[in-house]
This record gives structure tokens, C-alpha cells and sequence, in this order.
């Protein structure tokens, strides 16, 4: 089997796979998990709308915002939280919470359909390299064949394959991204629902 067939069929069946069949687009292992929810990760008091608002204080915001920076060790978000819970309630923490998840969500959504485009990007490029095969089958078998055509071909050929093999390769940077934001959050709820009263 050629190299951009191999290339293709893993491309194609990988998605299907990974994603249960639901989305053709999604290339990576990771199951596609398009959203998150306040549920899935908080076991404390469920928001009212007085929390919401409570999620855009100032003082909140801006705890919101360095804690969800991945940059930020979990052990240091921790003890920033339990010292935060030291000032607070029940209803401030619930908010610190939904402040970190609106601000996580938008951009681990945004991750997830550049990721979906990536995936589109790179089934096309494993359709135009085919396409270049056979070109480049066409033009040997002429007679007489057309020695810089083949060699222009070849070429192109080699050129699309590469960036086909190394886009391939850095998708499992890619795909782990939008797991390491949701695993943040994960932890963040954690850390936060363990001082609840």
C-alpha cells in the first residue's frame, strides 16, 4: 500500500474512531468532548442568578483569570484558593468557580474547532497528495514520459508529504491542549469545593 493511502486511511479511520463516529473532523485520539459544563465538574451549591453576578465582581474576576493559567502551578492555585476561602462563603466560592469555568470554557471551545479545521486541513492535504501520485503515474507511463514534468511532480510530491508528516506529528501537542485546559478545571473544582462549608 503506498505511503499516502497508509497516511490517509489513518487519518480517516482515526477520526471515526476517536470520536465514535460523530464527527469526521476530529483527528485526535482524545474523545471530542465539545463543551464543558458547570456540572460535570462542581459538587457544591448549583449558581443562582446572584452568583452569577457575584462570578463578575472585580475581586473574583481577578483571582478567576490567575487561576486558570495553565502557567500557574496547581500547588500555588491551591493555596491561593484556601486563602481566598479564609474571606469568603459558600456563594463566593461557587462564584470563583464559575468565573474560572467562563473563562476557561470560551477558549478550550475555540481550541476544540481549530482543531476540527486542522483536522479538515489535513484530510485535504492526504487528498491532493494522492491526487499528485497519480499524476505522477500518468505522466511515467507516458510515452515518451516527460522526465521534468515527473521531476517538477516529484517534487511537489515530496514537499506536500512533509508538511503532511510533520503537521501529523505535532497533532499530539495539539490534541492534548483542550485536555490539559479541562483537566485545570478539574483540579481547580476540586481544590475550591474542599473548602465548603
Amino acid at each position: 500500500m503506498r505511503l499516502t493511502a497508509i497516511l490517509t486511511a489513518i487519518l480517516l479511520a482515526g477520526p471515526a474512531m476517536a470520536a465514535d463516529g460523530t464527527d469526521p473532523d476530529w483527528p485526535c485520539i482524545q474523545r471530542k468532548q465539545p463543551h464543558l459544563s458547570l456540572g460535570q465538574m462542581w459538587s457544591g451549591p448549583i449558581p443562582d442568578d446572584r452568583i452569577m453576578q457575584l462570578a463578575q465582581d472585580e475581586q473574583i474576576s481577578a483571582l478567576a483569570a490567575r487561576l486558570e493559567q495553565r502557567r500557574l502551578p496547581i500547588e500555588t492555585a491551591e493555596a491561593e484558593i484556601a486563602e481566598f476561602a479564609g474571606t469568603t462563603d459558600n456563594d463566593g466560592l461557587t462564584a470563583l468557580m464559575v468565573a474560572i469555568l467562563n473563562r476557561i470554557e470560551p477558549d478550550r471551545s475555540a481550541l476544540i474547532e481549530g482543531i476540527a479545521r486542522y483536522g479538515r486541513k489535513q484530510v485535504q492535504l492526504a487528498q491532493a497528495i494522492e491526487k499528485r501520485r497519480e499524476t505522477m503515474a500518468r505522466l511515467e507511463a507516458a510515452d515518451p514520459p516527460d522526465f521534468d514534468a515527473i521531476d517538477a511532480e516529484e517534487e511537489a510530491l515530496d514537499w506536500d508529504q512533509r508538511i503532511f508528516i510533520e503537521r501529523q506529528k505535532s497533532l499530539t501537542y495539539v490534541c492534548e491542549t483542550p485536555v490539559i485546559l479541562e483537566q485545570r478545571a478539574f483540579a481547580l473544582a476540586r481544590a475550591i469545593a474542599g473548602h465548603l462549608q
